[in-house]
């Protein structure tokens, strides 16, 4: 069963940090394409960070430029997003998703599995 599973959201005041892990389960994610997107509350969702099979590409959106990291683990499976200097604009639902293709991209439609999400909240 295909399994993408979010963890280490949760509240912090503006300018913390926090660190989501996302494991994936199931299907040989050390060949896919992975990347994290957000929904905001009525906002729609949008892709956050992206990085390559082998770790060694990476893309950003604007917003989060400088401030957060993506990084893969191909041995253990998992994807992980370092946030730092938050904002109260990245609180949103944050979601893992996995691609099989050949390049970043920000259209959901263009990734195969995802994971429930978890849910970061930044307090002034």
């Amino acid at each position: 069963q295909v399994q993408l599973v979010e963890s280490g959201g949760g509240s912090v005041q503006a300018g913390g940090s926090l660190s989501l892990s996302c494991t994936a389960s199931g299907f040989r994610s050390s060949v896919y394409y992975m990347a994290w997107f957000r929904q905001a509350p009525g906002k729609e969702r949008e892709g956050v960070a992206c990085i390559s099979v082998g770790g060694d590409r990476t893309n950003y959106v604007d917003s989060v430029k400088g401030r957060f990291t993506i990084s893969r683990d191909n041995i253990k499976s998992t994807l992980a997003l370092q946030m730092n200097s938050l904002k109260p604009e990245d609180t949103a639902m944050y979601y893992c998703a996995a691609r099989r293709g050949w390049s970043c991209t920000w259209s959901e439609a263009e990734y195969d599995y995802w994971g429930q999400g978890t849910q970061v909240t930044v307090s002034t």
